[in-house]
Order: C-alpha cells, then structure tokens, then sequence
C-alpha cells in the first residue's frame, strides 16, 4: 500500500487546482494540418466537425495550426480540405471534459487532371507509413481500450483483425498467418526493441502482460505480410508503436485502476506556459494480487508483480530541427512454490519451485530536421536493455531444494534509425535509409536437472551487429494508380551473413468504392540469439558450437487484395496470401525439428547441429467487414482461413504448431448518450472468438514414468494431434461522466472474459507426482474493472 500513497496524494492535489466552470463546460479539438510526403504545415487548411449545429470549424494559422473551441464532450467527425488536396474524413475523434483532442492530420496532393476522378483520402485505418499496400492497417489507443477483452494490451487487439491468431489467454505472442511469433518485428518511435512484455523469456516476442501502456500510445502501424523496405529483421510482421506527445497548451493528468493493469498514473503538459517544449509521463504498479484475494482465477496461485514506466520528452520546433526524448522500463518477478500451487496450475510443477524475473529499458532520441519543403531528414539513435534470469530448484522428499537449473541473459542494444524522405513532386517520393543494431550479450545456462554435474548450455559474453540499408519510392501513376518499390540489404557481423530483399506494392482504385493491391517481398531474419550460442556438449567433453555459421531464414510473401466501401462508414476487404519459406534452420540429424515451431514452447531453443535445410509454406485467405464506429455503434467481423506446413529434415511435410486452419472473431457495441445535455454515455461491448486448435505433439506416458519426466512420443507422432478448438465470449460495459463545471471526466467499465467459462485447452503436460497426463486448462471466468479520471 506504501506504493500508492504519493499516487493518491499527486491525486488530491492536482485535483484540488481545477478551477470550476460555469454550466456546460467545453472542451478544445485542435492540431497542425501537414503534407502527407513532404510532412511540410499547410496554413489556410480548413478544418470542420461534420453535422454540427451551428457548423463549427477552423482554419490553419501561418504554422498549420488549428482550434476549435466550444465543443462539448462527444465523438466527431472532423472533414480537413486545402486547394489542390483530397479532403480527408477523421472519424471518431473523442472528447472529454477532462481531456483535449489533439491531432496531427496529414494531407495528400492531387495530381489529377481537369477531367479526371479525384479519388477522397480517408484517414481511418490507413496506415502511418506511406509506403505500405497491402496487409496493413492503423490502430489507436482508442480502440484498445474500446474492444471486449482487450485487457489494455495493444497485442491483444490486434488479435482482432483479419491473419491474426491469439487463442491464449496465458500470453499475447502473435501468431501472424501461420508463422511463428518469433518472426515479429517490434520499433518504438523508429528504434528497433526487445520484447517489450513481462515475464518474458530469451527469444521470445511475447509474453504474459504488455510492458506497453496503451494511454501513452497514439495511432500506430501494424503489418502481417510484405511490409515495406523500411522494416527488416522479419519474416512474419511488424508492430510500429508511436508514444503521445505530451501536450503543448495545458497540463492534464490521468488516475487509473484496474484489477488486472493496476494502479496508474499519467501526467502531460508544456514544461513552461507559451513555450513549444511538452512531457508526458505514465507509471503502472500491478495488482494481481487482488484478483487472487477476490478469487479470481489468472491461471496460477503465485502472484505475479510487475510495474512500468513510459515518457516522451518534445522539444517542439527550434532552428536545429525538432528534438524527442524517450523511453519504457519496465521489471517484474514471479515465484511459483510448490506449497501453493496445486494441478490446475499451468505454469508450474508440484514438485519444484521456480523463479522467473524479466528486465527491460529503453531510451532513444529523435531528431527530425527539415532541409527544406520537400526533404526532411529523420534519425533515431538508442539503446536497449533486455535482462531475463530463471531459476529452478526440484524439492526431494525431506531434503533442502536443490538448484538444478539457473540461467541469466542480458542484452544491450545500440540502435540507429536515419532515412531521408524527398518529395520530389506531386507523383514521386523517394526515401532511403541505414538502421544499426549493435549488441552486446551476457548469456548463461546452467543445468544438471537431469543429470549429477553441471552442464554449459550457453557460456557467451561478446558482441555482433546487424546492419542493414534500404532505398524505397513511391511514385502515383495517376489518381488510380499507385507503384511502391524498394530494395533493402542486410548483414550480420557474427557469421558474414548477407541478404538483399525486394519489395513492391500496386494499388489500383478502380472507383470510389473500389480497391485492388497487389505485394511481393522476399523477408529476411537472423536467429534468435540463444540459438546461435547454443552449445551442445560431445562425447570426448568439447562442445559443438555449429549453430554460429547459421544463415537468415528467408521468405516469399505473394498478397493480392479487394477491398470495397458499398457504404459510408463500412468496408468489406478480402486478402489471398501465399509464403514460400526456405533456408529454415533444422536439424542435421534427419528429424522433425524445425525452427519454424520456435515459440511454441515459451522456452528458448536448446537444439545444435542445425543447418539451414528446411522449407514452409503458408497460404490462405481473409475476410474483414468492418463498420466504423459512427451513429453510436460500431461492428468488426474478420475471418482468416489458413494452412502452416513445414519440412524438416527427415523431408517429411507436417502442420507446424501454429497451424490452427481457422480464426474468425465479431466485436461490435453500441454507445447511448446519457443526461440532459447527452454529456455522459453508456456503452456495450462484445467480442466472440472461434479458433481452430493448434498441432501438438503427445505425451508418451510409459516412458514418462520410466524416466521420472515428461517424454514426448516419437518422431512419427510429431505435430500429429490436436487440441480442441478455442471459444471465447467476452463482454464489456461502461459509463463515462463529464463533469459540467470542472474540467474532469470519471469512466468506469467492467469486462467480463469467458463470460461462459468454456474450458479451452491450455496443454497437456506429465506429472510427476501423480504419474499421470493432466489437461490444463486456460483462464475461465475472468471479470476484470477499471476506473479512470482524467483532468
């Protein structure tokens, strides 16, 4: 309780400096309005809130600056137009008495003729990135904490679109078209990072909870195939996370708690009234434990802790460009003691005692300089650090516990981000860039779990590199026409590795209405680093350390897609999708060993003797009927069919482990104003999740027994069950109180989460004690509140 005390003091009094207001207060929606290519302010830009009464709107000041003042708490529609643009629609847009809407609306010149169809832009879901033209979309903080059964993680609501398949309530790795999770790119502000979750493991991009804080988060990229040149490093897709700035005019303050997030809190502001410079900050201290103590089920009786911290630091515009600082950390521990865990638990063995503790931090800065209109040079330099330690005792009968494992890495990135975008005209921008990731690594591994010494598995302290280029353009035929190509090259230090990836995207608006995008891009990614220095001890005691001359693992990504808007506000979107992977490490010894099952286990791989011999395919197809959020509700079906196979080296074609054939998932809810002046609103939220259960391999129980732990069947049954599907129905409501008289607004919500309490498969696992196969099972019934004031 000590950690809550300064929150609940800040609290109080920043609380107590809210002036009061007359009736009906009012609230602020203003931003800049900028070139979409050359990112240049467009003064005289016509900013206007759609169906107001009387019309409400502004224009841009000399610096592009707009506000509109007057606008009571609600959701709008904002239309932007300037001479010689296509007019964009934000939709959306939420306002509240204590906070402002800040925004930053980005325009796309015309290049049509007289006589020619100006196609309208549409900023909702259309991607950051410019370069991107198939399988990508935009998400905002909004929507995170909008969506049933989101618990506030951004990994978890893009498990809601379309190619996306998440059907564990344990962790939030994203299984992205059959591929592995490991596959994934994460970049903060343009910074390549570690996994950026709790209780996280080496190799890993996932984990139990998000170290990200959605309230700190603005609108951001995701990608699930050919991704443009820019991103690298993956062969499955990229999250492209961007932080809020802070804002410029007024301090504003944000206090929540939530059974599952926490306790948190959130500051924002100018560092002096007048002055262009603003932070943001946010904590989270977590209270899991209160969930336990109300009886709640989160999957295990230890109780995790964990606690994070995000700021952002902007400059604003001075004569030497614009300046951000930033950063995330974040550290959590667990203990899972077998004298408080019992069968149902699906972390642990009642026959040992485990400790698991994660570590991440990142810092970088930014600088964004414009040379002139139409080039502008961006950079990112930082560094992260990633620091994962593990431990294991087993607990023999009337003996002391005995350390039988112990394991500790560290990562430490050096990472620089530096492209320079030229608009060349109205048709054709062209960007290029360098990004290098230096690293240093500490990794150990100890283990004598099954034998009487001690054994080396990882011994490594040295460093390698990752670097890589990338030239990209974008040139629009016509209105209709759009080509992006690009070519990029990487290079690993460790091994002399090489690659060189095209890319290339076509759009084609056949109308208004209609979209058809074709993609390619061949994908490139190192190894985990624990693979690389795994090392496996031989007969004559020296160690085969092979895993090092190890190449990338590449892949094919063939996309073509439909996509048609037969309504305002709706759009219907179809995307066919073929990958050829090869140069996938497996084993030298013929098996079913693949790395494209990495991931599947949540440990690292402890596999030598690899080479890169093995080939995959994915192939499928996806469905997205999506209607935005306008008329006070909103509706998302999306359903993906697909096929994950893989060879190893025994050339035997299996399902990988991520082959779950099906998702399909409906959210939808619907928002009522509330009170005499329609300040206040009640809202409904919904989502079912219907998932095709993944491939395992069985347990072999008599050999199990025989050996006093957990032995899978043979080569023959690798891959050859699997677990039954996965169904979830989760249910959200909430109300939002605008204060009229002081500038605060109070929202309370409850998400129900498996409101049905259907059992769905976790894993199959030995036990040791009872001789026996359990089935664990995934969290059941799970009800999870939040309360939040902003002022």
């Amino acid at each position: 309780m000590k950690r809550i005390y300064p929150i609940l003091i800040l609290l109080i009094g920043l609380s107590a400096v809210n002036k009061p207001y007359a009736q009906n207060l009012t609230q602020v929606i203003r931003g800049t309005v900028v070139d979409k290519q050359s990112l240049v302010t467009l003064p005289g830009a016509n900013v206007v809130i759609l169906g107001s009464t009387p019309p409400k709107g502004a224009s841009c000041a000399a610096d592009g600056s707009f506000k509109i003042t007057g606008v009571s708490p609600g959701r709008y529609d904002l239309q932007a137009t300037y001479l010689g643009y296509k007019p964009v629609v934000i939709s959306s847009v939420v306002v509240t008495s204590g906070k402002e809407a800040v925004l930053e609306i980005v325009l796309e010149e015309n290049i049509s003729s007289l006589n020619e169809v100006v196609i309208p832009g549409m900023k909702k879901h259309e991607t950051i990135n410019q370069m991107a033209t198939v399988s990508a979309r935009s998400f905002s903080m909004e929507e995170v904490n909008r969506y049933a059964g989101g618990r506030s993680d951004p990994s978890r609501l893009v498990s809601n679109f379309a190619g996306v398949s998440t059907p564990n309530d344990s962790r939030n790795d994203i299984v992205i078209r059959g591929n592995s999770p490991a596959g994934v790119l994460w970049r903060i502000e343009g910074l390549n990072v570690p996994n950026p979750n709790h209780f996280v493991t080496l190799g890993t991009t996932g984990g139990p909870v998000s170290a990200l804080n959605p309230n700190a988060l603005k609108n951001s990229d995701f990608f699930t195939s050919a991704f443009p040149a820019d991103y690298g490093n993956a062969t499955a897709g990229v999250f492209d996370i961007h932080l809020q700035d802070g804002n410029t005019e007024k301090r504003e303050h944000m206090v929540q708690f939530g059974a599952l997030t926490g306790l948190e809190a959130m500051s924002e502001g100018p560092f002096k009234t007048g002055g262009k410079a603003s932070y943001l900050i946010t904590y989270r201290y977590s209270f899991t434990g209160l969930a336990q103590n109300l009886g709640i089920s989160i999957g295990t009786a230890a109780t995790p802790y964990y606690q994070d911290l995000t700021f952002k630091i902007n400059s604003g515009d001075t004569k030497l460009g614009r300046f951000t600082l930033f950063g995330l950390g974040g550290t959590s521990h667990i203990a899972f003691l077998h004298t408080t865990i019992d069968s149902t638990d699906i972390y642990a063995n009642p026959g040992e005692d485990s400790y698991s503790n994660s570590t991440i931090g990142v810092v970088g800065v930014k600088h964004f300089i414009r040379l002139s209109k139409k080039i502008y040079w961006n950079s990112v330099v930082g560094i992260t650090y990633s620091e994962n330690g593990y431990a294991l005792d087993t607990i023999p009968e009337g003996v002391a516990p005995v350390r039988v494992r112990d394991s500790k890495d560290k990562e430490i990135r050096y990472g620089i981000n530096s492209f320079l975008d030229y608009k060349v005209n109205a048709h054709l921008m062209v960007k290029a860039g360098i990004q290098c990731d230096f690293l240093r690594l500490d990794l150990r591994l100890l283990d004598r779990q099954y034998s009487d010494a001690w054994k080396s598995i990882w011994a490594y302290r040295g460093n390698t590199s990752l670097l890589a280029a990338y030239l990209e353009a974008k040139y629009r035929i016509s209105e209709k026409f759009t080509l992006d190509a690009g070519l990029r090259s990487q290079f690993l230090t460790l091994n002399n590795a090489v690659s060189l990836e095209p890319r290339i995207g076509l759009k084609y608006h056949v109308n208004e209405k209609n979209t058809i995008g074709l993609g390619f891009g061949l994908h490139s990614q190192m190894q985990p680093l624990s693979v690389y220095y795994y090392r496996e001890l031989l007969p004559d005691n020296t160690y085969d350390e092979s895993n090092r001359a190890l190449g990338f693992t590449n892949s094919l990504h063939f996309v073509g897609s439909y996509e048609v808007r037969p309504f305002k506000d709706w759009r219907i979107r179809t995307e066919l999708y073929y990958q050829a992977l090869y140069d996938v490490p497996v084993s030298q010894d013929p098996n079913s060993f693949s790395m494209l099952n990495e991931g599947s286990s949540y440990a690292p791989t402890e596999e030598g003797n690899l080479a890169n011999n093995g080939t995959g395919t994915n192939y499928g197809i996806e469905l997205t009927v999506e209607k935005f959020f306008s008329h006070g509700y909103y509706a998302l079906l999306t359903g993906s069919w697909y096929q994950a196979k893989y060879e190893g080296s025994n050339g035997i074609e299996r399902n990988t482990a991520f082959n779950g054939n099906f998702v399909y998932n409906f959210l939808g809810g619907k928002e009522f104003k509330v009170g005499k002046a329609k300040r206040h609103s009640v809202s409904v939220d919904l989502k079912f999740s219907h998932a095709g259960g993944r491939y395992y391999t069985p347990v072999d129980l008599e050999a199990s027994r025989a050996a006093g732990k957990q032995v899978y069947m043979g080569e023959a049954y690798a891959f050859s069950e699997r677990y039954p599907d996965f169904y979830r129905l989760d249910i959200k409501a909430g109300f939002t109180y605008n204060s009229k008289k002081i500038r605060l607004s109070q929202t309370f919500y409850i998400d129900i989460q498996n409101v049905t309490g259907h059992q769905n498969v976790f894993a199959q696992q030995y036990n040791a004690v009872t001789k026996q196969i359990n089935t664990l099972y995934q969290i059941g019934f799970y009800p999870n509140f939040v309360y939040k004031i902003q002022f």
